[in-house]
């Protein structure tokens, strides 16, 4: 048998039949049946067996190159495929660059994370430095290092949503500073906030929520006092709410603070008159503050005859309400468009 004719006859009809190959799967048809186990050529070495040692080489020379050439023609048509598939799909997506674009809204940060946000420059501004922690927490950093031993009477103020007996939803972000005041070895001063979501076990209804944003503060150094409180509130309020507003500070109770107050900020509706809103006191109340507990100090390694302390909390929420005139705490978490694209 002349194997370089009948190779050269493959050849031939390998490029007719690629001819007629449109896609990919005819290709593979075509390539099992000229280069598969069972194709012709693939057989030819068969005769191997029939030849005398000095024939073997060139005739396995001329099979293996019978093979490459009919590879290469294969080849080359899935290539020629391949890019036909791409100016097809071109031709389809084409976009015309003319027709008019599709109306969209544009969204926005949500008015809750800008209220977030605005606080977190105040305070920045005023070199405090943002910590963030766990949203689960142990008993001991939630309750026992601020002043909240077991069965103590004021842990009924949080009403707390458990895991285990040891881990629960942080229900305020004080565990931040705990473990920042921890983390400085009681070595150096703090001023950081604290911002996150904290959970209570409540029924929500318009002011009150099961979950919730709130930011604390806390400063700790050797000369900080009850007035140095007091100046950073009053700046929190005009910034918060308008240079003309006032504060005022009431004693109150908090076990991780001595002295405590609840801080008020004169009402937006009636300047301080009195109105059906502040109840005619001419005040709302919008955070709690204190000079940080020896206690607390003493747990998380700072020497209260060195050291001393002040921290906050406020409810983002309920900064939003009163900045804004908003009266339903639900409206912030039910997505409702008609809400949110008031604040863009």
């Amino acid at each position: 048998m002349d194997i370089q004719k009948r190779i050269e006859e493959l050849e031939e009809a390998l490029k007719k039949e690629l001819e007629n190959v449109k896609t990919m799967n005819d290709l593979q048809n075509v390539k099992s049946k000229f280069l598969g186990k069972k194709a012709e050529i693939s057989g030819f070495m068969k005769h191997m067996k029939d030849l005398s040692n000095d024939e073997k080489p060139a005739f396995g020379k001329k099979v293996n190159e019978g093979k490459q050439r009919l590879s290469a023609l294969i080849e080359e048509k899935r290539e020629a495929l391949r890019k036909a598939a791409i100016e097809e799909k071109l031709r389809q997506e084409t976009i015309d660059v003319t027709l008019d674009a599709p109306d969209f809204t544009p969204g926005g940060v949500h008015i809750l994370n800008r209220i977030v946000e605005e606080i977190e420059d105040i305070f920045v501004g005023m070199g405090y430095k943002i910590k963030e922690g766990p949203e689960i927490e142990t008993d001991e950093m939630n309750f026992e290092k601020l002043n909240l031993p077991k069965d103590h009477p004021a842990r009924d103020m949080q009403d707390s949503l458990y895991i285990t007996e040891e881990l629960l939803l942080r229900t305020h972000t004080s565990p931040v500073q705990v473990r920042t005041m921890l983390e400085y070895g009681g070595k150096k001063p703090v001023k950081i906030i604290c911002p996150g979501k904290v959970y209570r076990r409540d029924d929500d209804d318009a002011t009150h929520s099961h979950q919730f944003l709130q930011i604390e503060g806390l400063v700790v150094d050797k000369n900080t006092t009850m007035s140095d409180l007091k100046g950073t509130l009053n700046t929190i309020a005009k910034a918060m709410f308008g240079e003309e507003r006032e504060i005022r500070l009431r004693p109150s109770y908090f076990p991780f603070t001595e002295p405590s107050v609840e801080v008020d900020v004169t009402c937006a509706n009636c300047a301080g008159e009195g109105c059906n809103i502040c109840k005619q006191t001419g005040y709302i109340e919008i955070l709690g503050a204190g000079m940080v507990n020896d206690f607390v100090l003493k747990e998380s390694g700072y020497d209260p005859k060195i050291y001393q302390g002040f921290a906050f909390g406020l409810g983002i929420e309920r900064v939003a309400m009163l900045k804004y005139g908003i009266e339903d705490i639900r409206h912030f978490y039910t997505n409702d468009l008609r809400f949110n694209t008031q604040f863009k």
